[in-house]
C-alpha cells in the first residue's frame, strides 16, 4: 500500500516523539532498536552515489546544448552563493548584538579527538573537486568529485555521434529510474529508521542537558535564532518574490525530507527523499532537480555556514579576542568556502570550522567549548541546508519558466 503524504508525516512525528521518550527513560533498550537506524542510514547511503551519478548525467544530457548547461549552472551557483552569504551575515549580526561568549568561563571545555587529522585548508577543499581516480572517489563517497565527473561526462555525451549518444542517454535515464524506485522502497522504512537514530542520540546525550541549559544556552539560542530567521524569513521571501511561488505550500511538501534531515543530520542521506518530494509534490522537473539538488547537497550549506560564523565569533569572545571588521569579513569569506567544502554527513560542520578558526588565528581547542550542544544544532542546521536546497530548485525552475505545483497562477 502506498503511504500518503499525511500518513508518512504523522508516522515520522510519532516516531520522533517515541524515540525521545524511549531514549531518555529506557536507555538500556537502545541496543535492541539502534540497529534500525543503522540499517536505514546504510540503505540511504547505498543509493547516494549511483543516484547522484545517474541523475546528473541524465539531467545534463536532457539539457541538450552546452549553453543550457552553462545558464543553469550560473543560476544555481548564484543562488547558492547568495543564500549562504545571507545566512552568514545573519549569524554575524546576531552574534555581534548578543555577544554570547562574553563572560563565559572555560571550565566546560571538552576535548575533540582526531582534530588535527581532520583539518584542511581552503586549497585542499578546492582540490577535492577534481578526482585523480573516479572509482576511488565513488568508493570513498567523495560527492563533490562525483558531481564534477558526472557533469563533464554528461556534457560530452551530448557531443558525440547519435549512435553513441542515444544508447548512453537511455542507459543513464534507465539507471536513474531504477534508483528512484529503490529510493521509494527505502522511504517506506523512514519512521523505523528515525526511531532508531533519535532514540540512540537522546540516550547518548541525555547527560549533557545541564550544559545545554547552562553556559551554552545563549550561544545555542543565537544559532537557533539565526537559523529560524534564515529558514522562515529570508528563504520564503526569495521563493515568494524571486521565484513567484508559494513558500509555505512548498514547505508543506518538503516536510518528510526536512524531518528526515533533522533526524539523520545528513543532507546527503536525505537527498533521495528531497528529490522525490520536489518532483512528485512541488512539481519541479527532473532536469532541474537532477542538477541542482546533488550540487546543493554538497556545496549549499546555509545552516552550516551560519553556524560556523556564530561558533567562530563565540569562541573568539570566550577567549577575549576582539575581531576587527577586516577579521570579521575574513570569517564571512572563510565560512562560505568552508561550508562549500563540508561533506553532507553528521558533524561535518564541526570539522570544517577548523578552517575558519585557523584563518583568524584562534586555537583549535576552542571547538571543545561548543561540542556539548553540537549534535542538536547539527540537526537543525542540516534541516536548513536541505530547505535551502529545495528552495533553490524551485527558484531555478521558475527562472526557467517551469509551471510547478507551487507557482502562483498568472
Amino acid at each position: 500500500m502506498k503511504i500518503t503524504k499525511i500518513q508518512l508525516h504523522w508516522q515520522i512525528l510519532i516516531a520522533l516523539i517515541l524515540a525521545v521518550l524511549f531514549g531518555y527513560f529506557i536507555p538500556s533498550g537502545i541496543p535492541y532498536v539502534g540497529w534500525m537506524g543503522d540499517i536505514f542510514l546504510r540503505g540511504l547511503k547505498m543509493v547516494i552515489i549511483p543516484l547522484i551519478l545517474s541523475s546528473i548525467i541524465s539531467g545534463v544530457t536532457s539539457m541538450g546544448k552546452g549553453k543550457d548547461l552553462g545558464r543553469l549552472s550560473v543560476k544555481t551557483l548564484l543562488y547558492y552563493l547568495s543564500t549562504s552569504t545571507l545566512a552568514i551575515v545573519t549569524g554575524l549580526v546576531i552574534v555581534n548584538l548578543v555577544k554570547p561568549g562574553v563572560g563565559v568561563e572555560l571550565g566546560f571545555t571538552q576535548s575533540v579527538e582526531g582534530l588535527s587529522e581532520s583539518t584542511g585548508s581552503v586549497r585542499d577543499i578546492l582540490y577535492r573537486l577534481v578526482p585523480d581516480n573516479i572509482v576511488d572517489a565513488m568508493a570513498q563517497g567523495t560527492i563533490l568529485s562525483v558531481i564534477f565527473f558526472a557533469i563533464i561526462f554528461g556534457y560530452f555525451i551530448t557531443q558525440v555521434e547519435d549512435r553513441y549518444k542515444n544508447p548512453l542517454k537511455n542507459f543513464f535515464d534507465g539507471v536513474f529510474e531504477v534508483m528512484m524506485k529503490i529510493t521509494l522502497f527505502i522511504i517506506r522504512f523512514t519512521p523505523l529508521g528515525i526511531f532508531g537514530i533519535v532514540a540512540r542520540e537522546v540516550a547518548r546525550n541525555s547527560d549533557q542537558l545541564a550544559n545545554i541549559a547552562g553556559s551554552l544556552a545563549i550561544y545555542s539560542l543565537c544559532v537557533v535564532g539565526g537559523l529560524l530567521i534564515h529558514a522562515f524569513i529570508s528563504l520564503p521571501l526569495i521563493v515568494r518574490f524571486i521565484a513567484k511561488a508559494k513558500p509555505f505550500k512548498h514547505f508543506s511538501n518538503m516536510l518528510t525530507p526536512l524531518l528526515t534531515a533533522f533526524s539523520t543530520s545528513s543532507s546527503s542521506a536525505t537527498l533521495p527523499l528531497t528529490m522525490d518530494a520536489l518532483e512528485h509534490k512541488s512539481g519541479v522537473s527532473n532536469k532541474i532537480t537532477s542538477f541542482t539538488l546533488p550540487l546543493g547537497a554538497t556545496i549549499n550549506m546555509d545552516g552550516t555556514a551560519l553556524y560556523e560564523c556564530v561558533a567562530a565569533m563565540f569562541i573568539a569572545q570566550v577567549y577575549g579576542v576582539e575581531l576587527t571588521f577586516a577579521q570579521q569579513a575574513l570569517v564571512v569569506v572563510t565560512a562560505l568556502l568552508a561550508s562549500i567544502g563540508a561533506a553532507g554527513i553528521p558533524m561535518a560542520g564541526l570539522v570544517m570550522i577548523t578552517v575558519v578558526l585557523t584563518a583568524i588565528g584562534l586555537p583549535l581547542e576552542g571547538i571543545g567549548l561548543i561540542l556539548a550542544v553540537d549534535r542538536i544544532l547539527d540537526m537543525l542546521r542540516t534541516s536548513v541546508n536541505v530547505w535551502s536546497d529545495s528552495c533553490g530548485a524551485v527558484t531555478v525552475a521558475r527562472s526557467e519558466n517551469e509551471e510547478t505545483n507551487v507557482a502562483y497562477a498568472k
